[in-house]
């Protein structure tokens, strides 16, 4: 069966839709996100063009903050600063990659933790890890939230997690022990992927390496994450041999249509939800 993202992430922004006008008629202004884009790389317009769309269909005020590609580290700083201290601003993102000289690392630093929508701060992920509330990184929230919508039971099943990046990996592995599922983490190291993956109910790949998951790794009704995004010579597609894949697999996400629609649906989310528990405080 196969997991659509882009339906659920449908549903899930008509629901942000109702959040977002209650919101407007509590407080007098909508929830805000405010995006940084530095230099003018074809990829990352575009993804800062779908996330603006998104906002403008749920009702999300976007805030946009261009800067050229020559920009300082410093102008950059002092533009996330601004956003960061402006009341009527309740997520901050900035695109990623930035410009090579600028260091990333820094900048997002910059983004207070309640405004930090991506989730990607050191005091988010470390919540994440207590189990106490703060904001999730995008692209595995939305995994679980897709694997929450087709009622998939994770208590006690056996999660194998390819990829260990701050971003999405190590998030994702967190997010499933939550959940009470074992997890294994596989990784560059990993001694014999194909053995580790033979035993995972659910498997999840996040490594951006084209189709390295393959129908002999997978076992008879896994559930199948493919959060990879590539290009082969046939176009898009993802760390998972669909079609191989597929006929050994209860549960799939096809690239695109996959996780893709839900991360960015998962951005709106923690947009709103920073601005509602902005107000609250």
């Amino acid at each position: 069966m196969i997991l659509d993202g882009k339906a659920v992430a449908a549903q899930i922004r008509g629901e942000l839709k109702l959040r977002a006008e209650a919101f407007e008629q509590s407080y007098g202004r909508r929830p805000s996100l405010a995006v940084v884009l530095v230099g003018e790389d074809p990829a990352s317009q575009i993804y800062v063009r779908n996330k603006i769309k998104g906002c403008e269909e749920v009702g999300i005020r976007s805030v946009g903050r261009y800067l050229k590609g020559t920009a300082t580290e410093e102008e950059v700083l002092a533009a996330v600063r601004a956003l960061a201290e402006d009341g009527e601003v309740d997520g901050i993102l900035v695109q990623l990659p930035l410009p090579r000289g600028l260091d990333a690392d820094r900048i997002l630093r910059a983004i207070p933790a309640e405004k930090d929508v991506d989730g990607f701060s050191a005091e988010n992920l470390g919540l994440l890890a207590r189990r106490e509330e703060g904001t999730v990184a995008c692209t595995p929230l939305g995994v679980m939230e897709l694997l929450k919508r087709y009622e998939i039971p994770l208590r006690g099943k056996r999660a194998v997690v390819v990829g260990r990046s701050n971003i999405v990996g190590r998030p994702m592995a967190l997010l499933l022990l939550n959940a009470d599922a074992t997890v294994t983490i596989c990784h560059s190291a990993t001694r014999d992927l194909r053995e580790e993956c033979l035993r995972a109910d659910i498997l999840v790949s996040a490594v951006g390496k084209a189709k390295l998951i393959t129908g002999d790794m997978v076992k008879e009704g896994a559930v199948v994450i493919d959060v990879g995004m590539n290009r082969d010579e046939n176009g898009l597609c993802g760390d998972v041999d669909f079609e191989a894949v597929s006929k050994k697999a209860s549960y799939i996400t096809p690239v695109p249509g996959g996780v893709g629609p839900m991360t960015v649906a998962m951005l709106l989310s923690n947009t709103v939800s920073a601005a509602e528990r902005a107000q609250t405080k």
